[in-house]
């Protein structure tokens, strides 16, 4: 490719509504361009790139036994409806009629499309196991579209479903899938972590994560430094600590008149964050809940929401919190409800002695708080909080340390779930119908042309992992209108690296140098050749990777050498 016939638009200004790196480099590289809110074109640029990653999803999948079919994006409504997540979905999906007013989702996902197809092509389990593919694209309607392709509507999925005649032959595909994902990032160039997971709204039972490690990820990960354990956040037990001292203090009201932190409470104190109780008052399926946490942890909603009552819970409102406990948020308590409340404490609260909590008195909080003596034991005790750095590992190796990750791939165990709600079935060995289990595998494949950005650039712009890159190497002349040696020494030395299979672009557009390396580096090539007037004269190009500092003068034989290296 010639870049003198090529579509290249960079801009220098780093556009203002672009709040992370990935959104930046991508706007001024001219790799992507908004249309709506959540909508972008992919230039020629960014397409390159993103069917350079989508190449090694396919290989990789094929090369694992995949079977790559085509579904559609417009999905009918009867189909959701089987499962019960056209109203349980949510905002997410977006709805649209026909001219004969029948109602269909733009699909978000394909679970219920793939099991249609399924149970009208598979009959027997000599057909299983079998993992069908697509590479697609899907929408869902956030709420807040940012970070330009990182939470878009509109992006391009890879999604891949299995099917099984027992629970077994699932578990071996979940590990081949994982191994198969593995090998993919690997591939690209990413650094990342596989981490067990919650399955959220797509249900199932097993379920991991694989995060691109970026300082900008949403997600916050928990890892050993003693193992190989990791998790998402939300899901990371945090180990019960050992058994509660005995009360060493005597019960006492402190006046706390604007103090409505725990962090301002325990600096009036003049103790520790940890010796301070945090209440969240919630309503669950019973009633009015009083959650209580340390005051240096925070409430994990996921955890919360797998307790019994209290799936659907939502925020107690202040009428509810001044009915049961009498004061506002800031000085609540367990201590003397005005009405029966449940109350659930987190493992190391339970295991507190000698704590504060708030005293159900507007300007007062209550110290010396102690369980058996001053307050019944809670009726339910659980790992209701987020694990923070340096707490034990759940395997019993090491402590946890806590990074932040994008989440570019998914792994679910879904069993039979959406197999029973659709009544596929296929006969077993003994000719008798049994529901298949299913397997659900996803990967970001637009989103991961942004991680790799959020992972891999400088000041300068993008420095793309090589099997990522547009091209691998720019060939750049320098002043070939005064040379006209210079034009086809570039021209010869393009045309041979393509012919040695080293993906090559020629910059012939007559650019000044400055301007022409700006370029380069900006859309983040891995290797630039320049061939000058100089140059040749000595017999050589000068080469440069994009990570390094400095330049090379090589002659031809040792530039192929280093490049095929």
């Amino acid at each position: 490719m010639r870049l003198s016939q090529f579509h290249l638009r960079t801009v220098k200004e780093t556009p203002a509504d672009a709040e992370v790196v990935s959104h930046q480099l991508m706007l001024r590289a001219g790799m992507i361009r908004k249309l709506a809110a959540g909508l972008y074109t992919w230039s020629p640029l960014g397409l390159r790139v993103l069917r350079k990653v989508e190449s090694v999803v396919r290989e990789e999948m094929n090369r694992a036994g995949a079977i790559e079919l085509l579904m559609p994006s417009i999905q009918p409504r009867e189909l959701w409806e089987e499962t019960g997540r056209w109203q349980k979905f949510g905002g997410q999906l977006l709805k649209i009629r026909d001219r004969k007013d029948a109602e269909y989702c733009y699909g978000p996902t394909h679970e219920e499309v793939i099991t249609d197809f399924a149970r009208n092509e598979l009959s027997s389990y000599k057909q299983l196991p079998v993992n069908f593919y697509q590479i697609q694209t899907k929408f869902r309607d956030e709420i807040r579209p940012r970070f330009g392709v990182m939470r878009a509507r509109e992006f391009l999925m890879k999604d891949a479903y299995s099917f099984h005649v027992d629970d077994a032959s699932l578990g071996d595909e979940y590990r081949n899938m994982y191994d198969t994902y593995t090998r993919i990032f690997t591939r690209l160039g990413l650094k990342f972590r596989a981490v067990f997971a919650d399955t959220g709204a797509i249900g199932g039972s097993a379920s991991h994560e694989f995060h691109v490690l970026a300082d900008s990820g949403e997600d916050a990960i928990a890892f050993s430094d003693g193992s190989e354990y990791a998790a998402n956040v939300e899901l990371a037990e945090a180990i019960a600590p050992g058994a509660r001292a005995p009360a060493a203090e005597a019960l006492r009201k402190v006046d706390t008149p604007t103090q409505k932190t725990c962090e301002d409470v325990a600096a009036l104190m003049g103790i520790g964050l940890d010796r301070t109780v945090k209440s969240v008052a919630v309503w669950g399926d019973d009633g009015f809940v009083l959650v209580l946490v340390r005051g240096d942890h925070v409430v994990n909603e996921v955890k919360l929401s797998k307790l019994a009552g209290l799936a659907d819970y939502r925020l107690a409102t202040e009428a509810e919190i001044l009915e049961h406990l009498g004061a506002e948020p800031g000085f609540l308590g367990p201590l003397d409800p005005r009405k029966p409340i449940r109350i659930v404490a987190d493992r190391s609260v339970d295991a507190m002695a000698d704590f504060v909590v708030g005293a159900n008195e507007n300007g007062f909080h209550v110290a010396g708080v102690n369980w058996g003596r001053d307050l019944a034991d809670a009726d339910i005790v659980a790992d209701v909080r987020n694990v923070v750095a340096g707490d034990a590992s759940p395997d019993g190796q090491g402590t946890l340390g806590i990074a932040r990750g994008i989440e570019v791939g998914h792994v679910f165990q879904l069993g039979r779930k959406y197999a029973e709600a659709m009544k596929c079935t296929v006969l077993d060995m003994a000719g008798k119908a049994v529901t298949p289990a299913m397997g659900c595998y996803g990967i970001g494949v637009s989103r991961i042309v942004a991680a790799a950005i959020e992972q891999n650039h400088d000041a300068n712009g993008i420095v793309w992992p090589d099997a990522m890159a547009p091209w691998q190497v720019a060939v750049c002349m320098i002043n070939p209108k005064n040379d006209a040696t210079v034009a086809a020494a570039a021209e010869t030395l393009y045309r041979e690296l393509n012919a040695a299979g080293i993906d090559a672009v020629l910059d012939d557009r007559g650019l000044r140098p400055g301007q022409m390396f700006a370029d380069i580096e900006l859309i983040g090539l891995p290797h630039r050749v320049v061939v000058s007037e100089r140059g040749l004269a000595a017999g050589t190009f000068e080469y440069r990777a994009r990570t390094a500092s400095d330049a090379e003068q090589l002659d031809r034989d040792a530039l192929f050498a280093k490049l095929r290296g």
